[in-house]
C-alpha cells in the first residue's frame, strides 16, 4: 500500500512547507532534511492534492515537482499563481533550460534540478521566506528595496549606492524596477523584455543582456563580479538577497 502523506508532529513551530511530489523517496529525503531543520510540512502525492492543500493550510513555500502522476507541475504552477503569491520552488528532473524558462513563466519563483544537495535546498528556502517576509512589510504602497549598500527608492524612483545617486534611463530603470519588485525570485528574459519594452519585444533576450550590463556598471563595485545582478545562465537574472 502506498504511503500516504505524513503529517509530523514535530516541530510544532516553523515555517510551514508544502510539498508536492509523487516520489516517495524524493519525500522521505524532503521531510528529513527539512523538519531537521526546524520547518514544519505537509505532503502531497498528487496534484490535485496539492492545490487543495494550498488552499487550505496556507504554507509559507510550496516546492512543487512538475512530473506528477494527475495533471503536469507548470499547470499547477499556472492554476496556483491565479490566485496565490505563495512563493514556489519547482524541483524536477528536467534540467533543460527550456524547462526552467517554462516553470518560472508559469509563475515558479525559483527552480531545483533533482537531483540537488541539502545545503542549497536550503538556501533557496530561505531567500523564498526573506523575500515573502520582504513584502509583507511593504504593504500597499511602493517599497524601499535595501540589499547591502544598494537603496531602491520606487515610490521617488530614485537610486542609490551608498551616497551617491544613480541616475538610470527610463529602459535601465524599469529593469531595474521589476527585479526589485520580485526580490531574489529568477525573471526569465522574457519576463524582464515585457516589464521594460512592452508586448512585442519579448523574443529578443539581447535587448536584456546589453541593457543589464549598463545597469551593472552603474550598481556594481565590480561589474565582471556583481554582487546584486547575477545572471542565471540561459534562463534570466535576479536582484540577489544578501
Amino acid at each position: 500500500m502506498p504511503e500516504q502523506p505524513h503529517q509530523p508532529s514535530q516541530p510544532t513551530h516553523g515555517p510551514l512547507i508544502l510539498i508536492i511530489e509523487d516520489e516517495l523517496p524524493i519525500r522521505r529525503f524532503l521531510r528529513a532534511t527539512l523538519t531537521s531543520n526546524g520547518y514544519r510540512i505537509a505532503e502531497a502525492a498528487t496534484a490535485n492534492d496539492g492545490i487543495r492543500q494550498a488552499a487550505t493550510i496556507q504554507p509559507e513555500v510550496i516546492m512543487l515537482d512538475l512530473g506528477l502522476p494527475d495533471l503536469d507541475g507548470l499547470e499547477v504552477a499556472r492554476q496556483l499563481r491565479s490566485w496565490t503569491s505563495i512563493p514556489i520552488i519547482v524541483l524536477s528532473a528536467r534540467g533543460q533550460e527550456s524547462d526552467k524558462i517554462a516553470a518560472l513563466d508559469a509563475g515558479a519563483d525559483d527552480y531545483l534540478t533533482k537531483p540537488f544537495g541539502t545545503g542549497e535546498l536550503l538556501a533557496r528556502i530561505r531567500v523564498m521566506l526573506r523575500r515573502a517576509s520582504l513584502a509583507a512589510t511593504q504593504g500597499s504602497g511602493e517599497p524601499v528595496i535595501a540589499v547591502g549598500d544598494l537603496r531602491i527608492d520606487l515610490a521617488l524612483r530614485q537610486i542609490w549606492r551608498g551616497d551617491t545617486e544613480i541616475h538610470l534611463t527610463p529602459i535601465q530603470y524599469n529593469l531595474l524596477r521589476a527585479l526589485a519588485r520580485n526580490i531574489g525570485r529568477v525573471m526569465t528574459h522574457k519576463q524582464l523584455l515585457h516589464e521594460a519594452w512592452g508586448a512585442g519585444y519579448e523574443e529578443d533576450p539581447q535587448y536584456v543582456r546589453v541593457y543589464m550590463s549598463q545597469l551593472r556598471h552603474k550598481l556594481e563595485a565590480d561589474p565582471t563580479r556583481p554582487r546584486y545582478l547575477v545572471t542565471e545562465p540561459g534562463v534570466g537574472y535576479r536582484l540577489k538577497i544578501d
